[in-house]
């Protein structure tokens, strides 16, 4: 591989700028040049990850054998999941690692180089600015600018296009009056038993219909966009009768 140096940003304008180049490096990747980054993520090859450089390119390549590495590392390994999933979905979850070491780096800059609270502030609203590169891949860039002002964390979860999640509905009113009490405090978690939490993340069982509080089954929202039919761990566990 071709060492190619670039220059180390040291203001927030500098980090943001390295910032925008790896961005557009990336979203090259997955969109305009996705036929080739598909054939280069072959997974009979080592652990690969995808780059995106600074002079907005990409490459994708072994992780570097420095211990500890110059600057944080991208998900290691993107080609061995390639064919296990389908390509849409394998490609957001790229998308989504690709975002997660954008911020990564950038902030990394920001401690290296000793960014106070405003100078943080100011570079993350400046990246929150841009969407994300998983929204642009996904084609939900314009909708999550639309809810971006809703801070409210049910809306945001309402705003997943993954069926059964968010909030559970509230139980019918038309039960036996020994479930009135259970009633009017809603759904309860299958896992854990509560009732609160309204304002978290929850994912309904599509075999059990069961409702489920996100980090009790240890499903995030992200997680969660890649799972067309979601099974609970009891009736995951369960096995089919002959």
């Amino acid at each position: 591989m071709e060492v190619i140096t670039h220059p180390t940003p040291r203001t927030v304008e500098e980090v943001f700028t390295d910032f925008r180049g790896r961005r557009a490096g990336l979203i090259k990747a997955l969109t305009t040049d996705m036929v080739k980054f598909y054939q280069t993520c072959d997974p009979e090859k080592e652990n690969l990850c995808l780059y995106g450089l600074p002079n907005e390119t990409w490459e994708v390549n072994l992780p570097v054998e420095e211990v500890p590495p110059e600057l944080p590392e991208p998900a290691l390994g993107i080609n061995f999941a390639r064919d296990g999933m389908q390509e849409k979905d394998w490609v957001s979850l790229v998308a989504v690692h690709s975002d997660s070491w954008l911020l990564s780096v950038a902030f990394y800059f920001g401690a290296r180089f000793g960014f106070g609270k405003n100078e943080r502030k100011k570079l993350f609203q400046m990246i929150n600015e841009l969407p994300t590169i998983f929204e642009i891949v996904t084609g939900n860039a314009k909708q999550s600018k639309d809810l971006s002002g809703n801070n409210n964390s049910k809306s945001k979860s309402n705003g997943l296009k993954v069926p059964k999640m968010s909030s559970p509905p509230p139980k019918e009113e038309d039960e036996s009056e020994d479930e009135d009490e259970d009633d009017e405090q809603g759904a309860v978690c299958g896992a854990c038993g509560d009732s609160d939490g309204t304002d978290e993340f929850w994912i309904c069982c599509d075999a059990c219909e069961k409702w489920f509080h996100g980090k009790c089954v240890k499903i995030t929202p992200a997680k969660a966009e890649h799972i067309k039919h979601y099974k609970c761990p009891t009736c995951s566990n369960k096995r089919a009768r002959p």
